[in-house]
């Protein structure tokens, strides 16, 4: 008997001998569909070869594609683990053809492999074809298929279409009979619906093109997407009619009972099928970057793992079970996808916080729901409000609240809880509306309202494809904008990093069918990612699918300057002590800036400790690791909080570098370990080189260090390397002498300026060359003053002080005049500072040289003015001031 991954080998090994090439299966989120929550058939990662916007090297191909199916329209969560055939993750094989082969070879490839490859026996086979699709008829009839055996279908079922308008086709299926022991008829019966005949194969003819008028032509490239479940597939191959009978789900679901202790195969079966089908979507989900979250995918991912955990819980699980279960899971499916075992412990952690947080409201929630259902009356539903009431407070989504009751059958009053959604909202926005943004951001609080929040890809991609869902120029809503208009673009999702942490926003291109628009930056409002951009090409407009590019350069450049900030962080931690916590910071492309509490300023010592050890955690090229959790989870475990951040719930925790007996982290070995929503390297080699510019006071008690890394830091070293040659080649010295040259020429600078001041002091004594100037009565105190060109205002209290020398005992008033700049200074002897004051003198001599003010003590004064050519005013009304 084959098991689910002998039958997977066996159909992509079969059409790899068939000229195929084996793509790997693409991630569960789409980078390429807007309009899909997550990957949910085979075709996706293939859209856009099949409408001819995207060439490969390869015109036929097949996959195993991982597919989920449980948020929008897709959603088959209700009914898992009810049904033997609904699943929330399930694989689907496929062989496509991009424009090579068509019917005739799509045909004979599946009975082929069906009936050749798997030995289904032919007499219990059926196929469906559109009914006017006499060729597929044909073919089938050609392969061996009676016609008996051929129902045409007129239905939409065996008819595909991507949309109301663009590529389309007719489908054929193929159908195993189970036998008439099982209730049901073959397709297009009034039976149909039965499990008798079920479903295995489905190829699609892509061969038309729709138009909104209704009229179709045949395709310029017509090409084959096929799709076949494994999980489906594989319960036949095993002689079962229940999916969850095959050998994946047995060593799931035994795994499950060893880890709870029930029976896996009793009258609790249906709790060990949830769990096991929930932990499938949930890893994979995980491992394709995927949190858990109040919104977007997350919520989905977060609903799912929670109606497990209720499974668990109703078992009898005490503690958490679902993180347990994992290594069975990436034993049966680790080697066919890679990536399971690559997130094994991120999973792990992932799942056991989850359910250890949720474990703490479920107990005290299920008392609610049993105490609100006692007091309900005979066959009624539970009130909207309650229902809400679970999901405000114990984060009970709704649906694992209609999971409980449809045990008890009972329902919840739908309308009402919509309507208790309703008022929350109302409150909300009037809450926001108050709380002093700006009044223009309200029309993103609308935007957030019709539409939700931004789904944000950009942890692991910088490129996507979104849906436009409002554009808002000039602070309105609207439906278009045209080339040269400045335009504000919301998104149903987006990979462009909004600013945020210090991190500035993305910039980069957004495309869609009519135009382009420049982002130059991007930033959240109400959880709406608002894309400020110019429209540079065409025009742009409202529900248009677009192609998002972030400016991978510039990423780069800031995800390097924001990883580095955290090992600047624990480097500073390091030098100066633990009272180094982070006061404000700036990431962006061209440099780095990091603000920190600290009293004074940094020793070159210990600069160049920090940036040593910085550059020494670069050159470990040590893996940047992510983690989801709570705040007090992460505090707990040593993480440090980013000043400005907002925390919710969960918590990114970015960990880097790798330090033996740290006994940080929960290997002891972790360098730096803080909570951020930022873009990080993936590496801490992808940083480059760490050089610090400097440190400088930013406010009282907070210190600021400017950085560079990357390319930046070795364009600066280079700068420097290039200025210390033209110095040297300026000093005529090597590179290695000029900081002593510099020195020894510093110091014969200053022995020559002191020279300088001697002599100008000693000719200002002088006279200047003409007769020194002799002391005169004012008022019976003896006043000295001079004129002098060429002395400047710091030579003066030198000169006050030798004709203070000179005459004894007295009042000195000098006013100099050098290079443009007057300066006045006066000085008074000891026995005459009680009558007259220096700081009088000065005062009134700058006001009639243009100046103002002055000051000193009452025997030294000195002040500054603007013109000398009124000196003999200045000097007369100093003599005022003494009485004179």
């Amino acid at each position: 008997m084959p098991s689910l991954n002998d039958i997977r080998s066996t159909f992509l090994n079969y059409f790899e001998k068939q000229g195929h090439a084996v793509v790997p299966s693409s991630p569960l989120v789409p980078r390429n569909d807007p309009t899909l929550m997550f990957v949910n058939s085979g075709m996706v990662q293939f859209k856009n070869l099949f409408t001819g916007l995207e060439k490969r090297d390869y015109t036929r191909a097949t996959t195993s594609q991982k597919c989920v199916r449980a948020g929008g329209k897709h959603n088959d969560l209700d009914n898992v683990g009810y049904t033997a055939r609904h699943h929330t993750f399930f694989e689907m094989l496929g062989n496509f053809s991009f424009g090579d082969y068509f019917k005739h070879e799509a045909i004979p490839f599946a009975w082929n492999l069906i009936t050749g490859e798997f030995g289904i026996p032919k007499d219990r086979l059926y196929v469906t074809v559109y009914h006017t699709d006499d060729e597929a008829f044909e073919i089938w009839k050609k392969v061996g298929v009676p016609e008996d055996r051929i129902i045409r279908i007129a239905t939409s079922d065996n008819f595909w279409q991507m949309g109301p308008t663009g590529p389309c086709g007719p489908c054929t299926e193929i159908f195993y009979d189970h036998g008439d022991h099982i209730w049901g008829g073959p397709p297009g019966s009034p039976e149909e619906d039965g499990d008798r005949f079920i479903e295995i194969w489905n190829i699609v003819f892509m061969q038309n093109e729709q138009f909104e008028d209704g009229s179709m032509v045949d395709l310029d490239m017509q090409s084959i997407d096929t799709g076949m479940g494994l999980e489906r597939i594989g319960a036949l191959l095993q002689g079962s009619h229940d999916n969850y009978d095959t050998d994946l789900f047995k060593s799931l679901i035994e795994a499950s009972a060893d880890a709870t202790g029930v029976d896996p195969y009793g009258e609790q079966n249906v709790h060990h099928r949830v769990i096991a089908d929930h932990l499938r979507s949930t890893s994979f989900l995980i491992a394709d970057g995927v949190m858990p979250s109040n919104d977007g995918r997350g919520y989905v991912l977060r609903r799912i793992m929670r109606r497990a955990m209720r499974h668990a819980h109703l078992l009898g699980a005490k503690d958490p079970v679902m993180y347990r279960l994992v290594p069975a899971l990436v034993q049966q499916m680790g080697a066919a996808f890679p990536e399971l075992s690559r997130a094994q412990a991120l999973i792990t952690e992932t799942l056991e916080a989850e359910e250890t947080r949720f474990k703490q409201t479920l107990d005290r929630g299920l008392k609610l729901l049993d105490d609100e259902v006692a007091g309900l009356s005979q066959g009624a539903d539970l009130p909207g409000d309650a229902a809400f009431k679970l999901y405000d407070t114990y984060g009970f989504p709704l649906d694992l609240t209609q999971d409980a009751l449809r045990e008890k059958g009972l329902g919840v009053d739908t309308d009402g809880f919509d309507t208790a959604m309703a008022e929350q909202k109302a409150k909300a926005r009037a809450a926001w509306s108050g709380s002093g943004e700006a009044a223009d951001a309200t029309v993103w609080f609308d935007v957030a309202e019709a539409n939700g929040a931004t789904e944000f890809l950009g942890y692991d991609t910088e490129t996507a494809e979104g849906q436009i869902v409002a554009l808002v120029v000039d602070g309105a809503q609207a439906d278009t904008a045209g080339e040269g208009t400045q335009v504000q673009i919301a998104l149903n999702q987006t990979p462009f990093y909004a600013e945020s942490g210090g991190q500035v926003g993305d910039a980069g291109l957004i495309r869609t069918e009519s135009g382009e628009a420049r982002v130059t930056d991007t930033r959240k409002t109400a959880d709406v990612f608002v894309h400020i951009a110019d429209v540079i090409k065409g025009s742009v407009s409202n529900g248009e699918a677009a192609v998002l590019e972030v400016d991978h350069a510039r990423r780069s450049m800031i995800r390097a300057n924001h990883s580095a900030t955290h090992l600047l962080h624990e480097a500073l931690r390091g030098a100066l002590g633990d009272h180094v916590a982070q006061r404000g910071s700036l990431n962006a492309p061209d440099r780095l800036r990091f603000d920190f509490s600290h009293g004074k300023a940094l020793s070159l010592t210990d600069l160049n400790r920090v940036e040593a050890e910085v550059n020494a955690y670069i050159r470990q090229n040590a893996p940047v690791e992510t983690r989801i959790m709570t705040p007090d989870d992460a505090r707990a475990l040593g993480a440090q909080a980013l000043f400005g951040e907002k925390y919710g719930d969960e918590v990114r925790v970015v960990s880097m570098g790798m330090q033996a007996g740290s006994g940080k982290g929960t290997g002891g070995d972790t360098y730096s370990l803080e909570l951020c929503g930022g873009t990080h390297v993936r590496q801490t080699g992808d940083i480059g080189a760490f050089v610090t510019l400097g440190d400088s006071a930013s406010s009282a008690g907070v210190r600021r260090i400017e950085a560079l890394t990357g390319q930046a830091a070795m364009d600066y070293l280079r700068g420097q390397d290039h200025l210390l040659a033209e110095t040297a080649t300026e000093l005529k010295a090597q590179a290695q002498d000029v900081p002593a040259r510099v020195k020894a020429l510093m110091d014969e600078r200053k022995a020559l300026a002191a020279e300088v001041a001697q002599l100008r002091r000693d000719l200002a004594m002088a006279g200047g060359g003409q007769v020194a100037p002799e002391a005169e009565d004012v008022n019976g105190t003896q006043f000295l003053a001079q004129v002098l060109n060429g002395v400047t205002g710091k030579d003066l209290p030198a000169l006050i002080d030798e004709h203070k020398g000179r005459i004894g005992s007295g009042a000195i008033l000098l006013i100099a005049d050098a290079d443009g700049k007057v300066a006045v200074a006066a000085g008074v002897t000891q026995d005459k500072t009680d009558s007259v004051n220096a700081v009088d003198l000065v005062k009134a001599a700058v006001g009639q040289l243009g100046g103002k003010g002055g000051g000193g003590r009452p025997d030294m004064a000195q002040g500054g003015a603007k013109d000398a050519s009124n000196a003999d005013a200045a000097i007369a009304a100093a003599k005022a001031v003494m009485g004179g």
